[in-house]
């Protein structure tokens, strides 16, 4: 093994956090030590940013053990920081100092390896860095880690992130439809879950109907199906005659038959890098709807970041599924596939398990897996029990987190 030629690698965090990223981080840590080939992992502080700008951490000596590395597997958000930055086309000439200013860091730090965990966007890096290699003879083994609570990177079964979002936001749920009834008067309460064009977070608000459906919203609207207000309106108001409480999940992104967005702001054309719309106020815009026409007690609930930081909450299958994909992904790139994406298949059988498998990036970059048919009832106003079934599994299971001073105890990469 001391006669091995060892080469360095990058490891990136990007897109938004989630309670599961860092967990796939610690997996490519332990997947590069156990190789025994890596040299350096350096570790891009704020993503493809960090690697232009040189802002590296030497994560073999930050995390040297198995003691911080579970230690940042139960630390919510990007250790790393993260970015949203879209990389230009790297056939146009216009882009190429771009790109060869990252690929002569690349050779100055003795860089052959790429590891970037991210969602959709996340792959388009990974993606237009795999094609400039490959088509300027630069050698560089990329390979895309997946993560994101939204759940719609396709190709692969679920993403890691997604299983403990969809735990805090099933037990949230639940709380509230606790707390909703104690009054004897008849209001309502809609919650506004993330979700821009894919539904699989709100329909996680469907799980508590597993073990009582009385804990489980009457209505959850996706972003799959055309949002009708007047429809809206009279379920409600049906669903107020037959009881006191109506408790409502709908996702950030639902829209209307001309696809228009139901959030009271769409904060004028404000957009991210990759040409996302800013929303927010879905709740809001509904909640005032309800008071107008209805004139019942209402208030709405963003479940906002809460949803994707909640570690306290954190699936246990998620964080060992987050670890696995970070070491298959250290794992290939290490024995020269590149262009890759590392994808979660659901094995047949009882039992839930899942293996993990490799798909080429371009499957992956800029694609949205929308929640199916068969999940969503035929009126559209709610998740069927095949949805919930399949939803289970990925929030099972509670991690072992250490506390001080009755808090949970996170690990800094300084």
């Amino acid at each position: 093994m001391d006669n091995i030629i060892k080469h360095n690698a990058v490891v990136g965090q990007s897109g938004g956090p989630t309670a599961a990223i860092n967990a796939t981080l610690s997996g490519v840590i332990r997947g590069c030590i156990e190789s025994g080939r890596i040299g350096m992992l350096y570790g891009a502080k704020n993503g493809i940013d960090g690697i232009l700008a040189r802002r590296f951490a030497s994560l073999f000596d930050i995390l040297p053990s198995d003691k911080e590395l579970h230690e940042l597997e139960m630390t919510p958000s990007a250790a790393l920081g993260s970015c949203r930055k879209k990389l230009p086309d790297p056939h146009d000439s216009a882009s190429r100092p771009l790109y060869e200013k990252i690929f002569d860091i690349f050779e100055e730090l003795d860089i052959k390896y790429l590891f970037y965990i991210g969602g959709n966007d996340s792959m388009d890096t990974v993606y237009k860095l795999s094609l400039y290699a490959k088509a300027n003879h630069k050698e560089l083994y990329a390979v895309g880690v997946p993560k994101t609570i939204d759940n719609d990177l396709v190709g692969t079964d679920h993403t890691p992130g997604y299983g403990s979002a969809a735990k805090f936001i099933a037990a949230s749920i639940s709380e509230i439809a606790r707390d909703l009834p104690v009054y004897d008067l008849k209001s309502v309460v809609i919650c506004e879950i993330m979700g821009r064009d894919a539904g699989w977070l709100t329909a996680a608000a469907a799980l508590p109907r597993a073990i009582n459906p009385l804990d489980a919203p009457d209505l959850v609207y996706l972003p799959e199906v055309s949002f009708d207000t007047e429809n809206f309106i009279n379920r409600t108001e049906l669903l107020l005659k037959q009881k006191n409480s109506v408790l409502i999940a709908v996702s950030e992104g639902i829209r209307d038959k001309d696809g228009k967005y139901i959030s009271a702001q769409e904060r004028g054309e404000m957009k991210d890098a990759f040409g996302h719309k800013y929303l927010s106020g879905t709740g809001k815009t509904l909640e005032m709807i309800v008071r107008e026409r209805i004139g019942c007690k209402v208030r709405s609930i963003e479940f906002n970041l809460l949803q994707r930081c909640a570690s306290h909450i954190a699936s246990l299958t998620d964080i060992t599924e987050a670890v696995l994909v970070g070491r298959t992904a250290a794992a290939a790139g290490i024995k020269g596939e590149t262009g890759k994406f590392v994808a979660l298949v659901r094995t047949q059988g009882d039992k839930y398990s899942c293996v993990t498998k490799l798909i080429g990036i371009e499957e992956v970059a800029n694609k949205i897996k929308k929640v199916p048919a068969e999940f969503i009832t035929p009126d559209g106003s709610n998740v069927t029990d095949t949805c919930v079934k399949y939803l289970l599994p990925l929030i099972a299971g509670e991690v072992n987190l250490e506390y001080v001073n009755g808090m949970p105890k996170h690990f800094i990469i300084k």
